[in-house]
């Protein structure tokens, strides 16, 4: 018997420990191979190395694209929160020559996906309190709301402006990142809500018209495809917003519900191993990284907010950034990026889509998460 009892006890006992270990194992820890500050860092020294993007387009003019903005972004934000003043310095070190002799790549403030540059201007500027970076990108935020002087806009953009929206609205899903990312950052420079109230409102609109009753988001009205990085640059952008949009703006609540209807419903097309799809909802398209790392940072990001509930997302935070660490390569190169990809009239030009290796647009969205773990 009193063996009998000491059995007990000692299942007892372990039974205890095992739980305690099970509550205390953190969703957030890793490996040190793929450990976000280890991945970070490796990404972040790869761009360093990196020539600038290229649009490869005969009648853009060459310039810092939008997928090396968001990179660069990336990095610096991680090299923030893991106070790696190097870091820090080597990246301002490629941006010095914005302001000479490379002025010439500055983009024009003439299209979505050319303002966004105004967000990696005025993330120096918070990191380095240096008045050249915040007279470079404020002015990316601003315009994006103010009639451009001797251009002869189409009737639609005069419209959308005269609605109080901004007249580069385009009803590309991709918009949404652009948009929020410079607007959110103009407000963190400035405090003036006024950045924060015309994003939200913008925000609400590509809710209305692009969500569909999945919480899912078409490319553009028509391309009714639930295309995987396209889907990530909405998610990316209202976790952005809400990082910083006050609880008393009208449209917060709008934004958290589709936010959280896109995330349910992203639970359910999650891939065994962690990642998502080319095409969301389509089994037979192949695993993206991209889409994966976006919807990652989001997922890590409502965690940490308290947005998501911990219990039904930490998982599914996790398997995302591990799968993620399985796309990367030895020396930094994230794999299976989808190409620059503008809407598609139907389902094989999605499958077509040629997948990259070492991508901007692959490389960005594993710097964000890699900041999103360690930040606070």
């Amino acid at each position: 018997m009193i063996l009998l009892r000491t059995t007990f006890s000692l299942i007892a006992c372990l039974l205890v420990i095992s739980q305690c270990t099970f509550n205390s194992n953190p969703w957030d820890k890793f490996s040190d191979e793929k450990s976000p500050e280890k991945v970070g860092k490796r990404l972040a020294n790869l761009f360093l190395k990196s020539p600038h993007g290229d649009y490869n387009i005969s009648n853009i003019k060459q310039h810092i694209p939008y997928f090396e903005v968001c990179t660069w972004y990336g990095a610096l934000t991680f090299a923030k929160e893991t106070a790696d003043i190097d870091l820090v310095l080597n990246l301002q070190k490629r941006f010095e020559p914005l302001f000479t002799e490379q002025a010439n790549l500055v983009p024009d403030p003439t299209h979505v996906d050319y303002n966004v540059f105004g967000a990696l201007a005025l993330e120096f500027y918070l990191q380095t309190n240096d008045k050249r970076f915040l007279n470079l990108g404020l002015p990316f935020a601003d315009k994006q709301w103010t009639i451009p002087e001797d251009s002869a806009l189409s009737e639609r953009a005069l419209n959308y402006h005269d609605q109080g929206y901004s007249w580069q609205t385009r009803l590309w899903i991709d918009d949404m990142y652009m948009i929020s990312m410079v607007q959110s950052q103009a407000y963190r420079v400035t405090v003036d809500r006024k950045y924060l109230d015309r994003a939200a409102k913008e925000m609400v609109f590509y809710l209305n018209e692009l969500q569909q009753p999945n919480g899912l988001f078409y490319h553009a009205p028509g391309s009714p495809f639930f295309w995987g990085r396209g889907n990530g640059w909405m998610a990316a952008g209202m976790t952005e917003l809400l990082r910083d949009l006050p609880e008393d703006n009208p449209d917060r609540p709008r934004i958290m519900e589709g936010y959280r209807k896109m995330m349910e419903t992203l639970l359910h097309y999650q891939t065994e191993d962690g990642a998502w799809r080319q095409l969301i909802d389509d089994p037979e398209s192949w695993k993206e990284s991209s889409c994966t790392g976006m919807f990652t940072y989001a997922m890590i990001t409502g965690v940490k907010k308290k947005w998501l509930d911990k219990a039904l997302y930490e998982d599914a935070a996790r398997k995302g950034w591990l799968a993620l660490t399985f796309f990367i390569t030895e020396n930094g190169e994230v794999q299976e990026v989808c190409e620059g990809t503008g809407a598609g009239s139907n389902k094989q030009y999605y499958y077509d889509r040629k997948r990259k290796t070492g991508d901007f647009h692959g490389q960005a969205p594993v710097l964000w998460c890699a900041t999103a773990w360690i930040r606070e």
